[in-house]
């Protein structure tokens, strides 16, 4: 049975905890927890078989059936104030309930699993948008190679929107040794555009740094390089936006 407590201290040990978590992007490695913050995430990791340890919910949201069954479904409940729920959160307007979920550490690569690698992206908002379009075009892996945003951070959930929960994340990856897959990558310097090209299933896409594109180093595993065709004359695409053109021809070739 679901264990319900009230808390009023901004002390208690769990929301001290939550606090760092909501702060540092990269404090669930260190806490081995990570905070999913609003309805959707957490309806989101229970639809994909996920478990909450603990779920912290307002005083009024608990009034309301509908959170009231969604906090219910982890082992512990916390009602907290407002107050104490918006120092939990990084949104302007925070959400009225919260999971806590145990970290299940950095991952183990699969070797032919289709497969989308992030080369040092900076930005939470791409990466968390790259793996929304991975879970929607049949990737089944994500990849971050080391120097990546951390992929467990809230900014990378919150753009994620659920998508964590039904991909394997491998994150602070050194090499992709071991994985048996051919190598593609996206350049606007290529000569074949990707409509032209033979696209092998599975396959892995090599996402670059915004600023930087892909190393050189994984540039020279890749089999392929293609060009994502742009007729109105712009630069270069912002990477989530090429990466959903990837993964979409891809997905289309396949179907």
């Amino acid at each position: 049975m679901t264990q319900v407590k009230q808390i009023t201290s901004r002390d208690n040990p769990l929301l001290v905890r939550l606090r760092k978590l909501a702060g540092d992007p990269g404090a669930y490695r260190k806490l081995g927890e990570v905070w999913i913050e609003g309805d959707h995430l957490c309806a989101a990791l229970l639809e994909r078989g996920g478990n909450a340890s603990h779920a912290v919910v307002t005083e009024l949201a608990w009034d309301q059936p509908r959170y009231r069954e969604l906090a219910s479904r982890a082992d512990t409940v916390l009602v907290v104030p407002q107050a104490l729920m918006n120092g939990l959160s990084a949104l302007e307007s925070s959400a009225p309930i919260g999971f806590v979920v145990s970290w299940q550490g950095a991952g183990t690569l699969q070797n032919d699993a289709p497969t989308i690698v992030l080369d040092r992206l900076q930005d939470a908002g791409n990466v968390g948008t790259i793996l929304r379009s991975a879970s929607a075009f049949g990737f089944t892996q994500v990849i971050a190679i080391k120097g990546t945003a951390a992929l467990w951070s809230p900014k990378v959930l919150r753009a994620g929107m659920g998508a964590h929960f039904g991909l394997r994340l491998v994150e602070g990856a050194e090499s992709l040794q071991g994985l048996d897959l051919p190598l593609l990558a996206a350049s606007s310097h290529a000569a074949q555009a990707i409509h032209e090209a033979h696209l092998p299933w599975p396959c892995a896409w090599v996402m670059g740094h915004e600023g930087q594109g892909v190393s050189g180093a994984l540039m020279n595993q890749c089999t392929t390089t293609l060009r994502i065709p742009q007729p109105g004359g712009e630069e270069s695409l912002n990477v989530s936006a090429a990466a959903a053109i990837c993964m979409y021809e891809s997905s289309r070739r396949r179907l």
